[in-house]
């Protein structure tokens, strides 16, 4: 049901809020009821739906990858990126260890959240100014605003897992306890698709810092489209996008150095 909501809105038309919106709370509410649902109506069922689980996980993690590569659109690709992520999430479930997997999705799922909000963050202020949502036009990103491209880098690496971002330790909790737990198949399939996601980021990277064909004319088209955004904008509003894309860059890049007292916190407050 959430992945059919995600490919639904995160259709190239669709507005970005609302897109980040749906892809954060559609998880978020997917799991808790995921969570409440196998610990507390099926404790004795284990093995019958423990299959049924890991089967759908697995095939999240290989296909919202493996479609996520071929795709254009930065918003079709942060959905099936995000399908693949749902898939890493559902170890911590599989592990069924109510102190470390259920902790350690809580924790994945908390940084998450920052690492995509963060993207989505920014890449709304670009989709405002240049009307274009498709990944082509990042190309040379960096010479037109360096802030942004800056911190969408940082997302991006973070949602790759690249140490020493939150994103890595995020994900090495997570896997840990889920080769514990004897998920050998599981982890061993997240570890290559996440590999296989680390590749479109960094295609994604390297397009924005590349210079285009073009850079001084491009530069003054960006400008040009900046100022008009700007008059039309409310101040208000651009600077809670602002404030908000330094919050998640910041969250995406330092939450990874607090990641014991956050599982600590997230152990005894929900178990």
């Amino acid at each position: 049901m959430s992945e059919k909501i995600e490919y639904t809105l995160f259709d190239s038309n669709s507005p970005t809020p609302v897109v980040a919106f749906f892809s954060v709370t559609s998880k978020v509410a997917a799991l808790s009821l995921f969570t409440r649902l196998f610990r507390l109506i099926f404790p004795y069922l284990s093995n019958e739906w423990h299959i049924v689980v890991e089967l759908l996980a697995i095939s999240s993690m290989i296909l919202g990858n493996l479609i996520a590569v071929t795709q254009r659109s930065f918003k079709r690709m942060l959905a099936y990126s995000s399908i693949s992520q749902i898939g890493y999430v559902m170890i911590g479930i599989l592990a069924a260890d109510l102190e470390n997997g259920y902790a350690s999705m809580l924790t994945y799922t908390f940084i998450y959240i920052f690492m995509n909000l963060g993207t989505f963050a920014r890449i709304t202020p670009f989709s405002l100014r240049t009307g274009t949502d498709n990944i082509r036009d990042y190309a040379g990103l960096y010479m037109k605003d360096p802030v942004l491209t800056f911190s969408l880098v940082l997302c991006l690496l973070s949602l790759g897992g690249i140490p020493p971002l939150s994103g890595f330790f995020g994900k090495l909790y997570l896997f840990w306890h889920g080769w514990k737990a004897g998920l050998y198949i599981s982890v061993t399939v997240a570890l290559v698709t996440s590999v296989i996601s680390i590749y479109y980021y960094l295609k994604i990277i390297k397009l924005m810092l590349t210079k285009t064909t073009n850079p001084v004319d491009t530069l003054k088209t960006y400008e040009k489209q900046k100022s008009l955004v700007s008059s039309v904008i409310s101040p208000k509003l651009k600077s809670s996008v602002e404030m908000a894309m330094i919050l998640c860059a910041l969250a995406s890049t330092l939450l990874g150095l607090f990641m014991d007292p956050i599982i600590k916190i997230t152990q005894n407050t929900f178990f």
